[in-house]
């Protein structure tokens, strides 16, 4: 850890309260890790406390603030619970990041089943509009930021996931919309498109290696990303102060490998 990241020292997010869902592992824990080594509070919304719990104890062990509140993003009243107890305990809520998806069940449409779409659909789009409609008076109040994690296959496409594409696109264009009807309320909405080493990932490259060459070979830089160092600053910055001026946008973090916005 540097200077510019000590939780003891001036951080870009010193005094922000971050909520992040799906942020009990995988990008979503290197978004927050990232938050909070500039000085968030994060809080880990996430199922299953196992995994959030224990990400939140880790994070603590550094020194950062972290916690972890249950939360399934296609129960409605649990984004409410989460949103309302970060704000409770924390006193405000500056960023909302939606990362949770289950989207496993979902391939070629050949392949689909009408539940795994619906788990998808649920976990991206209706989590994206129920995240954004319950944290809208919080972010409001701190002039704060809303993040969707979204895919280049949103802008692409995807033959191997096209429901999975559908989605990340529908997300896209939510968050284009809120940008501009949340800029008179000072809110800023804004996108990440991330390609990063998660578990998943990694579990999904031992059943294929050559998906990892795919993607290495895709990216001009050479390499596939890592959550903290590569897609936690986008974060940081989309939640604090340096992107005052940015909404509407989406931010890929991939290497190079889609170019073109």
């Amino acid at each position: 850890m540097n200077a510019s990241t000590s939780p003891s020292g001036a951080g870009l997010l010193d005094g922000r309260v971050a909520l992040v869902t799906g942020g009990g592992a995988g990008i979503g824990l290197g978004l927050a890790t990232a938050m909070a080594r500039h000085g968030a509070s994060v809080v880990l919304a996430s199922r299953r406390s196992e995994t959030g719990e224990a990400a939140a104890v880790g994070l603590r062990a550094e020194g950062l603030q972290a916690s972890w509140v249950r939360c399934d993003v296609t129960v409605p009243a649990e984004i409410a619970a989460a949103v309302l107890s970060t704000a409770e305990k924390l006193g405000r809520l500056d960023c909302l990041i939606h990362n949770a998806l289950d989207g496993s069940a979902v391939g070629p449409l050949e392949e689909a089943t009408n539940e795994g779409w619906a788990t998808l659909a649920a976990t991206s789009v209706r989590a994206s509009y129920d995240c954004a409609r319950i944290a809208h008076p919080h972010l409001q109040a701190t002039g704060g930021s809303l993040v969707l994690l979204t895919s280049a296959a949103g802008m692409e496409g995807s033959e191997a996931r096209p429901l999975y594409a559908m989605a990340k696109a529908a997300q896209r264009g939510f968050a284009k919309g809120l940008a501009a009807e949340w800029g008179p309320d000072g809110i800023r909405v804004n996108c990440i498109a991330p390609v990063a080493m998660t578990p998943a990932l990694a579990g999904a490259i031992r059943h294929d290696p050559s998906l990892g060459e795919r993607l290495v070979a895709r990216a001009p830089l050479g390499r596939i990303g890592d959550p903290v160092d590569d897609v936690g600053p986008v974060a940081v910055f989309l939640a604090g102060d340096l992107s005052r001026h940015v909404t509407g946008q989406t931010v890929v973090v991939d290497g190079g490998g889609f170019r073109g916005l």
